[in-house]
């Protein structure tokens, strides 16, 4: 993945937070990762060059790009849901990232393929119904035009070689597509675009699947400082006089003025 935040971490390494941010620490003292407060919630970690080497990973070392926090949030979060379920396991699934389908594709300048957000793998031996499909994974926050996202669908769909393949290979008449099914994730906002783009498809549209995010996939809100209590400029109506020179104060624990009475 491009980052991790804090409170997913813990989830995929089985502790607290507090103990997942003390092995992050760990991590970047070893100069593995880095980490930092990119935007709302906990801090985010990614791998530096020497942590990607240390993976056996050859990816451009890079933090999360910013705009870019509340999509890769909601991918790790479908990511952990899916390797979570029973089926998952029990199929001997495969999760693909698209940061691992976007480096076998490399550099290539003016390339327009849609690469989804992930894909899953699953064995032809599994024990399970859907034993040697590939399932390309989206998750959907914000709502696109019905237009776009039917495109996508069929290019999904379509598709029958893998990323990174010669061009002559993305699209081949007779032979079976790549992508069994398409799985889309959908927050409510982008719900009802999603499914009437999957209307649109027509039969190939039964091979689209529509869930909901898993909890936890969106960003926290972000914090706001509580504004300064404006100081009032109302004249006090009564002022106590100051005691004397040499008379001592209000003596300790007698009570305060009354509202709107200045203190001694």
């Amino acid at each position: 993945m491009y980052g991790v935040q804090l409170d997913q971490l813990a989830v995929v390494l089985g502790v607290s937070e507090p103990r997942a941010r003390a092995i992050v620490a760990g991590w970047r003292d070893r100069g593995y990762t880095e980490s930092a407060r990119l935007g709302p919630g906990g801090p985010w970690t990614w791998l530096t060059r020497a942590g990607l080497a240390a993976c056996g990973l050859r990816y451009t070392a890079a933090p999360p790009a910013l705009a870019r926090l509340a999509h890769i949030r909601a991918v790790t979060a479908v990511r952990l849901a899916l390797e979570s379920a029973h089926g998952f396991a029990e199929g001997s699934g495969y999760w693909r990232s698209e940061r691992r389908l976007r480096a076998r594709m490399g550099g290539r300048v003016g390339l327009r393929e849609h690469v989804p957000d992930g894909e899953v793998h699953w064995p032809d031996d599994a024990p399970v119904a859907w034993a040697g499909e590939c399932w390309a994974i989206e998750a959907e926050l914000t709502r696109k035009t019905v237009g776009r996202t039917a495109n996508i669908m069929r290019e999904l769909l379509a598709r029958t070689g893998d990323y990174g393949c010669p061009a002559a290979e993305v699209r081949v008449p007779g032979r079976p597509p790549r992508h069994a099914r398409a799985v889309y994730l959908a927050a409510p906002a982008a719900r009802a675009t999603v499914v009437r783009a999957r209307e649109a498809l027509g039969s190939p549209g039964a091979r689209v699947e529509i869930r909901s995010l898993p909890p936890g996939a969106e960003m926290a809100p972000p914090t706001r400082s509580p504004a300064p209590r404006a100081r009032s400029l109302a004249p006090r109506t009564r002022r106590q006089a100051a005691p004397p020179e040499g008379q001592a104060a209000r003596p300790e624990g007698q009570a305060a003025p009354p509202e709107g009475q200045a203190a001694p």
